[in-house]
């Protein structure tokens, strides 16, 4: 098993940064996908970004692309989104999680693991 712990929420002004990190514990980091996913008031959790386990290949929800960066540091068992060019849109609760598979997927229901959440609140 694996635990996840997201920090760096936070409330900024649009067109501002924040940048969210996970800490995992428990087994081998490099041996799982990570994912971002976040969920607003009202709605459904939804895809963000996510990595592979070596972090060769990134994949992003259109809705960020080009504004968040996913990364990943496999000797401090940390994974990180940056992000850039915030929008009050942005506003949820953003959740990292861990999946041991061998392809990267995009959908909250194929990750394991997940983390308690941090929010992230963009003002306009």
């Amino acid at each position: 098993q694996v635990q996840l712990v997201e920090s760096g929420g936070g409330l900024v002004q649009a067109g501002g940064s924040l940048r969210l990190s996970c800490a995992a514990s428990g087994r081998t980091f490099s041996s799982y996908v990570m994912g971002w996913f976040r969920q607003a008031p009202g709605k459904e959790r939804e895809f963000v970004a996510a990595i592979s386990k070596s972090g060769g290949r990134t994949y992003y929800a259109d809705s960020v692309k080009g504004r968040f960066t996913i990364s990943r540091d496999n000797a401090k068992n940390t994974v990180y989104l940056q992000m850039n060019s915030l929008k009050p849109e942005d506003t949820a609760v953003y959740y990292c999680a861990a999946e041991g598979s061998w392809y990267v997927p995009q959908r909250d229901g194929e990750y394991d693991y997940w983390g308690q959440g941090t929010q992230v609140t963009v003002s306009s």
